[in-house]
This record gives structure tokens, sequence and C-alpha cells, in this order.
């Protein structure tokens, strides 16, 4: 099993704390071996074997588990009296209105409860209302780059680099041994999500659209965009399509963590902007695997890796606007604001000079970042830090 120490971590500090733990992320990026991880941790801290009890609902063993009574019932027999339970349940959006169970074993005290879904829609609706205060989200991405290096090594990082992008982050790529191999993990992986995750929980009926959309917004990531803007782009193209159905398809990628999208932020005024969006993917990997190398814009794909990075170190990530003039990223967390400005190379003079002009276009005194792939001695311009984006990647 990789280790996972960050997300380990966390849920160690939450250990028996009166809080439902639910790890949420997409499909396959660890989130099941984060819970045998932790397991791990249990039995090698005096924990005993059966005290815990792993349900994984995607297990044919629990195919005929449907309704939340018959989840509870089936924990609750397995419970053991006077001793601590730790009770996991993987892809618990799986049982009909699985968050009466939840409620009901979060409400024993000796029950010590862990869940995990493939959904961002989890804690919505009725869930939200009735476990309100009452638990805790971990987000959870697949690999980041330092752990996809601690496990493949740290020589010749620039090639490592673009194994990463190119072969994906999802932690079981790197149990495959050819590209070919990887290519069938993920086209498997991508048709689990869109049929299961996205078709049949939104009930959509054309895949054929709902593909297309998928590829268009694969070559688009970075870029701005807006449901109008790609119904049109889409529609001159022959394939014809509204801006509410457009709408309908992004919301299912981002429930189902495929897409994240990042609003605007205006730096002047202090304020979150509702129009104009951008789009990062999950993993960059099922780009290539969908698009090949066509069109791939380096650029973008850093920033992708960069803005996942920002948010596995608990920033809010926006993208930053002052007057015409816009800022890859503004992060945000209790300590404040940083920016960052994110390019492949600046060893051009006037690709340098473009992307210093957005930060040196913002008065505060917030901190300045400048990331490129280029190795180049510890370099400020004027307060802005340049600095190469593997040793920052790698940093923490």
């Amino acid at each position: 099993m990789i280790e996972r120490p960050n997300y380990l971590e966390e849920l160690i500090s939450f250990k028996e704390k009166d809080l439902i733990k639910i790890v949420t992320g997409i499909r396959r990026c660890g989130k099941s071996t984060l819970f045998d991880l932790y397991i791990e941790y249990l039995l090698s801290n005096g924990i005993n074997k059966n005290q815990i009890l792993h349900i994984n609902l995607e297990d044919f063993e629990f195919n005929d588990m449907k309704d939340y009574k018959q989840l509870y019932n089936y924990v609750n027999s397995k419970l053991l009296d006077n001793k601590m339970n730790y009770v996991f349940i993987d892809e618990v959006q799986k049982i009909n209105d699985f968050q009466k169970a939840c409620d009901s074993l979060y409400i024993k005290k000796n029950v010590d409860l862990y869940i995990t879904g493939s959904n961002s829609k989890l804690l919505s609706g009725e869930l939200a209302t009735l476990l309100s205060g009452r638990y805790v989200k971990i987000k959870m991405l697949p690999l980041s780059f330092k752990e996809y290096i601690s496990v493949v090594g740290n020589t010749d990082i620039q090639k490592k680099y673009v194994d990463y992008i190119t072969n994906s982050s999802f932690p079981y790529t790197l149990k495959l041994t050819n590209s070919k191999d990887i290519r069938m993990y993920l086209d498997g992986l991508y048709n689990t999500i869109i049929v299961n995750d996205i078709a049949e929980r939104k009930e959509i009926s054309d895949i054929a659209m709902l593909k297309d959309v998928i590829k268009f917004m694969f070559d688009n990531v970075g870029n701005l965009c807006s449901s109008t803007s790609i119904a049109n782009t889409m529609t001159s193209k022959g394939r014809k399509i509204s801006v509410p159905t457009i709408e309908k398809y992004l919301e299912a990628l981002v429930e189902s963590f495929v897409l994240y999208k990042v609003s605007r932020y205006d730096i002047k005024g202090k304020n979150y902007l509702t129009t104009g969006s951008k789009y990062y993917l999950s993993d960059i990997g099922l780009r290539y695997y969908l698009l090949g190398s066509k069109n791939a814009d380096e650029g973008h794909i850093l920033e992708n890796v960069v803005y996942l990075e920002l948010l596995r170190r608990g920033y809010q990530v926006y993208i930053g606007k002052k007057n015409d003039i816009e800022v890859d990223f503004v992060a945000i967390n209790e300590k404040g604001e940083e920016y960052y400005q994110v390019s492949y190379t600046v060893r051009d003079e006037k690709t340098l000079e473009r992307e210093l002009k957005p930060l040196n276009n913002i008065s505060d005194h917030n901190p300045k970042y400048l990331l490129t792939t280029d190795y180049t001695p510890y370099t400020s311009h004027n307060g802005i830090k340049q600095i190469n984006v593997f040793d920052w990647l790698l940093d923490k």
C-alpha cells in the first residue's frame, strides 16, 4: 500500500472524536486503502481485530444490501458490547437513505464511524440537515507528485513528472507495468464513472453527448468557460445542445470529482465573482487517456497540477482578477492570501515580463510566487519569488 501520511494523520487526529468521519473523492483515489492504513494503525496501537468492522458496499458480498435498515441491522449485529467499535463503510451512497443508518450508529456511545463516498452531494439535502454539526469531511485526491515520487524514486524528476501526468496519478496505475495496461485500467475507470456515477445518478440517456462534453472540457483545462460558450461552441461544430443540459452535465462532473470548478476573486474589492470560471481535472492522466497529446497545453496542465496541490495544502483557491488583469491563483487560508502565477518556462524575456505583470499589478504585501519548470538560482523579482515548481511540489 502507498503511504498517504497527510490523510492518515488527519484521520488519526479525529480518532474517537464525537464526529462521523467522511472521506470523499473520485473513485479509486485511495479512500479504501486509506481505511486499510488506518486499520493497520489501530491494530498496531492495541485495538483488537474484533473491534473493527469494514464494509465495502462495492463488494459482491453486500450486493443485496439496498436500504438503510439492512445496513443498520447488519452493523448492529456485529457490534461488541462495552467496547469501542470502529466501523468503516465504503461507498455509502449506494444505500438508499444511508444517512438514517449513519445517524443511528453515530448516537451509539460505543461506535466510532468512518464512511467514504464518491459524490460531493454526499452531504447535501437531508443528510446535511440530519448530521449538521456531527461530521468532519476529509477531501481526498489521487496521488500528489510528492507521493508519486515516494514510490518511483527521485531521480530524473522532469521525466518522472511527464510520467506522472501522462500515466495518471491514480494509485493503482503504479502497479501496472506498461502504458497499454494503464490505458485499459483508465478506460474501465472512466466508463465506470460515466455510467455509474454520472449517467445513472443523473438519469442521463444521451451518453454520446455527455462524452462529447467531457472531451470538450478535458481539452479546455484552465480556460475560462461558461455554459453558454460551451453550448455555442459545440452547436457550431454540429452537436446542438442547450445551456441547461450543459449545466446539468457540468454539475454531474463536479459532483463526481472528475472536474473542479474554480471561480474568480476580485483582488481589489475582495469580492467573490459569480461570472467566468475555469475547470481543472482531478487527474491529468484521464485527459491523456481520452485525447492523447493532442493540443496539450503544457502551461495549463502545470496549472492543473499546482491547483490540486494548493487544495491538498488546505487552501481555498480562486482565479484572481484585478481590473482587466488575471492572476492564475489566489490561495486563501487562515493566515491570509497568497498569489501564484504558473508558467512552464520564462526563459524568454517577454514571457517573463508577461507572467510578472499580473503580480506586479497587485499593490498589497501578501506573498507572491512565480512557479516554473526552469532550474535557476533563487530569484526574486521586486519581491516576487520565482521557484522551481518541482522543488515546490516536493517541499511539503
